[in-house]
């Protein structure tokens, strides 16, 4: 699963970077994929260890940490859809469509990780 952090950490930083880049923002925020991405990284990178207690710490904060990021993100994608709604107004559709795509690569990824903790409590069940 640690290998499975470093991927999705390279899709974060790509996002915010694309995002950032990609439309000419110059707002801090659209950043903020990037630094989820750099987090999941660097303690996705930390995982790959020869200690079982280790590597299960690094992924319980990659997990922690994606379940924020998917959180944060859902949450401020409805709230800016919704302000500019009920105030009438056109919404961002790219700050929106930003914020979705990293909703779900945080959704997806703790699920993954999910579902790898259940299988590692199998494993050590038998």
């Amino acid at each position: 699963m640690a290998k499975v952090s470093l991927v999705f950490g390279v899709l974060l930083a790509i996002l915010g970077l694309g995002f950032y880049f990609g439309t000419g923002s110059h707002y801090p925020t659209s950043l903020i994929p990037l630094w989820f991405g750099l987090a999941l990284g660097v303690f996705g990178f930390l995982a790959i260890s020869p200690s079982e207690k280790r590597r299960k710490l690094f992924m319980h904060i990659n997990v922690t940490i994606g379940v924020i990021g998917f959180f944060g993100a859902a949450i401020r994608a409805i709230m800016v859809y919704g302000n500019a709604r009920s105030a009438g107004e056109d919404p961002n559709y790219i700050a929106i469509s930003a914020q979705a795509a990293m909703a779900l690569l945080m959704l997806i990824y703790v699920l993954l990780c999910v579902r790898s903790f259940m299988e590692a409590r199998r494993k050590r069940a038998e």
